[in-house]
C-alpha cells in the first residue's frame, strides 16, 4: 500500500488561543484529502505581532523557536492564515537577515519557500464538485490583505469554496481591508471600525448570511463589529466550511 504524503501543519498561535476548532478542521480537511499530518511540538508563534509593531528583535526572539521546529520537517508547511503565511514566507528571510545568525538566515531561506497558505495549497488538490443549489448558503468571501497583496492569492479561496454547496456572492467591498490590521485597530480604533462597517454593509447588501475568510484575525474583528450592530451574520474559516462539507 502506498504511504500517504506527509505535510506539516502550522496552526498559528491565534488559532490555538481563540479558534482551536479551525485548527482541528484544517487537520481533518487535509486528512480527508489523503495527507498525513505532522505538527511540530516546539512551534509557537511566527513573530508577526512584534514585527508589525516595529520590534524586529522581539519578533526574532519569538519566531526562531518556530523556525527551528519547522526546519526539522520536510515538504509543504500548510498554514491556515494568510497573514501568518505571509510573515513566514515573505518576511522571515528579511527578519533573520536583520536579527538572526548566519545559520538562522540559511534556515529561513530553506523554510520560507515551503510555506503554503491553506486555500492555495488546496486549490490544486481536488477537482471541483457540483454545487447543490438546494443546500447552498448565501456566502461572501472576504479577501484578507496579506493574502491578496503580499502572497498574490486572489481566486484560490473562491475556487475551493466552489467545490462545496455554496451560493457565492460578490460584495462591492471585495478586496477592501476589514480594518483589523493588528496594531492598526488598536492605534486607530475609529478608523478601524469605519472600515469594518464598510465591509459589513456591503455584505448585507448582497443578502448573504455567511462570511467566509482565511484569517481568524479578520473574521474575529468583523464578527465582533457585526455583533455590536446586531447583524444576523455567521462567520466561518474556510477550513470549517470544508470540514462540515466533508462530514455531511
Amino acid at each position: 500500500m502506498q504511504a500517504k504524503p506527509s505535510v506539516t501543519l502550522f496552526p498559528t498561535c491565534l488559532v490555538d488561543a481563540v479558534a482551536p476548532e479551525t485548527g482541528l478542521a484544517t487537520a481533518r480537511v487535509l486528512e480527508e484529502r489523503g495527507f498525513r499530518i505532522e505538527v511540530p511540538e516546539d512551534s509557537t508563534c511566527c513573530g508577526q505581532p512584534a514585527w508589525n509593531a516595529g520590534h524586529a528583535g522581539a519578533a526574532a526572539k519569538v519566531a526562531r523557536t518556530t523556525l527551528r521546529a519547522l526546519a526539522d520537517t520536510a515538504g509543504a508547511i500548510v498554514v491556515p492564515s494568510g497573514s501568518c503565511a505571509t510573515m513566514m514566507r515573505v518576511f522571515w528571510p528579511e527578519l533573520f537577515e536583520i536579527e538572526g545568525s548566519r545559520s538562522e538566515q540559511l534556515l529561513a531561506a530553506d523554510v520560507a519557500p515551503r510555506v503554503e497558505e491553506l486555500s492555495a495549497f488546496l486549490s490544486v488538490e481536488r477537482e471541483q464538485r457540483r454545487r447543490t443549489p438546494a443546500d447552498a448558503t448565501a456566502t461572501v468571501y472576504h479577501r484578507s490583505c496579506h493574502m491578496l497583496r503580499e502572497l498574490g492569492i486572489v481566486d484560490a479561496p473562491e475556487k475551493v469554496l466552489a467545490q462545496v454547496a455554496t451560493d457565492l456572492r460578490h460584495s462591492e467591498a471585495t478586496g477592501k481591508c476589514c480594518g483589523f490590521g493588528g496594531m492598526f485597530s488598536v492605534k486607530l480604533p475609529e478608523v478601524s471600525t469605519s472600515m469594518a462597517d464598510e465591509v459589513l454593509d456591503a455584505v448585507a447588501a448582497t443578502g448573504a448570511t455567511r462570511v467566509v475568510g482565511c484569517d481568524v484575525s479578520c473574521l474575529m474583528h468583523m464578527e465582533s463589529r457585526a455583533r455590536r450592530r446586531d447583524m444576523d451574520l455567521v462567520f466561518a474559516h474556510l477550513a470549517e466550511v470544508l470540514d462540515q462539507d466533508g462530514r455531511a
